[in-house]
């Protein structure tokens, strides 16, 4: 295993066993969709071998995995992806050290924990000294909860200010102290800010976009997400318990019933008018659109993207359409 310090990361998880094992976390979708060239990283793994139809993201972070040069890569086995075991057969192939994880299916607290020491375990650590991590990172996450705050209650933040605060998160830019100055400097920054006022409120459900400029788009047509979902999830916004609770309340790795619990009462407690749902191609988590279209008790539309490019004129046209129909309800 070549000591770099980093460990990649595949989706979030207990990034405190990492952070206490005197390790970094990176996450390798933020690395991915930030690259300057992430259509290449695509095509790279494609030319090694995985296939035009697998998943962008999945093909982006095997290649950013090699490109950052991560000395090992925790893998999540159940509760995401379900193609993240076998790429992590390749890259165990191909002489990367790899670390899995698992989600435990039923949500059970005493099966997390097992699962969690064993992470640690892995990493050299212990629970104790994760659990002591939980609560240095919660400082970090508190402000994450402030932005999210600003961004619905006073409508002081963009929906993009506010994804891009939340899925940092996973991984804290490899460097919570740094990442916590940043939110402290948007959140002063707020203060001076005249509130936003568009007539329609978004919520935005389902994995982070692969298109560029989506958030934008929506505030150009009078609408604004308040609500970013599974990035909120991300964030880990769940303060005052132990570690292992903590990820046991976490909705993004278990069912879609309690992923459907969350949206509700965020719907009712932003003012949430209409929900994007984005799901991402050849992904299993598509299917989840049946029940979730018939769940949420507000319009839904569905958009579905590939490879990361600008919003194509089919879906910005969809979206400006699902917007104006939205302010006729008003």
């Amino acid at each position: 295993m070549t000591s770099t310090g980093l460990i990649g990361i595949t989706t979030t998880v207990p990034v405190e066993a990492v952070f206490a094992s005197g390790k970094k976390p990176v996450d390798l979708n933020n690395l991915f969709i930030t690259h300057p060239d992430r259509n290449g990283l695509i095509e790279a793994a494609e030319i090694s071998g995985l296939a035009p139809t697998t998943c962008g993201w999945i093909k982006g972070i095997y290649s950013a995995a090699a490109e950052y040069g991560v000395e090992a890569v925790i893998g999540v086995m159940g509760g995401d992806c379900s193609n993240t075991r076998a790429l992590l057969e390749i890259w165990q192939f191909k002489g990367l050290g790899t670390i899995p994880f698992a989600y435990p299916y039923d949500r059970s607290y005493e099966s997390l924990k097992v699962e969690i020491e064993k992470l640690c375990a892995n990493l050299g650590t212990d629970l104790s000294a994760a659990n002591e991590w939980k609560g240095k990172l919660d400082t970090y996450r508190r402000l994450a909860a402030e932005v999210d705050r600003l961004t619905w209650e006073e409508n002081r933040v963009t929906g993009f200010e506010n994804h891009l605060a939340l899925v940092s998160a996973s991984d804290f830019n490899s460097d919570p102290e740094k990442y916590g100055e940043g939110l402290t400097g948007l959140i002063d920054e707020t203060k001076g800010r005249t509130p936003l006022e568009e007539k329609v409120r978004l919520g935005y459900i389902g994995v982070p976009t692969i298109y560029d400029g989506l958030y934008e788009f929506l505030e150009s047509h009078g609408a604004r997400v308040v609500f970013n979902e599974t990035q909120r999830q991300f964030s880990l916004p769940y303060f005052d318990v132990d570690i292992v609770e903590a990820y046991r309340r976490f909705t993004y790795p278990y069912d879609v019933f309690a992923r459907i619990e969350d949206i509700k009462a965020e719907i009712a407690r932003r003012k949430i008018t209409g929900i994007v749902h984005y799901v991402q191609s050849f992904c299993f988590r598509q299917m989840e659109d049946v029940v979730l279209r018939q769940s949420l008790g507000v319009p839904v539309l569905t958009i579905e993207g590939d490879r990361p490019a600008p919003l194509d004129g089919r879906t910005r046209t969809r979206l400006e359409s699902f917007v104006e129909m939205l302010k006729d309800e008003l």
